[in-house]
């Protein structure tokens, strides 16, 4: 069986001009959107925030608080308009920071039941921001027991040296990164 894609957080904040924009963000979203046609399953993480608590910060130190971003129902909190179509979007941190789309839910479901459901096995992560939301969703896609690769050219970080971290980090922890 194909991988499925989880392309992770691929919203208008975190692209330029957004609340959070990384620096590839729109190269990012439209590299994906030439990749996503290649895979028969496609899921797509957001953050959807609604009181995240300490996460949102008028001070933040852009490690554990942030600006406002992607608040539920807003414009920031939109996939990047280069993006097609997913099976299914994982919603997460209504009400706190949740950094892995493991800990979103699609109609109730989990991201990892979901992806059982589906017969899924392995996945092929990519999106924003690598030394975030990707480490976090690829090393937890790896405890749920899926085989997991990161496709490092279709992710953007929030700090190139933490991004490569977080890179070492995951292929330490047996997640392929190519």
């Amino acid at each position: 069986m194909k991988p499925a894609l989880i392309i992770v957080d691929v919203q208008n904040d975190f692209c330029p001009g957004g609340a959070l924009g990384t620096e590839r963000g729109n190269e990012v979203a439209e590299k994906i959107a030439t990749l996503q046609r290649r895979y028969e399953t496609v899921v797509a993480t957001q953050d959807w925030h609604i009181d995240p608590g300490s996460h949102f910060s008028k001070d933040p130190d852009f490690v554990d608080s942030w600006p406002v971003h992607c608040v539920a129902e807003s414009h920031g909190a939109a996939m990047h308009e280069s993006i097609g179509p997913a099976h299914a979007y994982f919603r997460k941190g209504e009400y706190t920071a949740a950094y892995s789309g493991f800990e979103g839910a699609a109609n109730g479901t989990l991201l990892a039941d979901w992806l059982r459901e589906q017969g899924v096995e392995s996945v092929d992560i990519v999106g924003i921001a690598t030394d975030h939301c990707v480490r976090a969703t690829a090393a937890d896609a790896l405890q749920e027991g899926f085989t997991v690769r990161v496709l490092r050219d279709y992710c953007s970080p929030v700090d190139e040296s933490r991004g490569e971290a977080a890179l070492e980090e995951l292929a330490a922890a047996g997640v392929t990164v190519c």
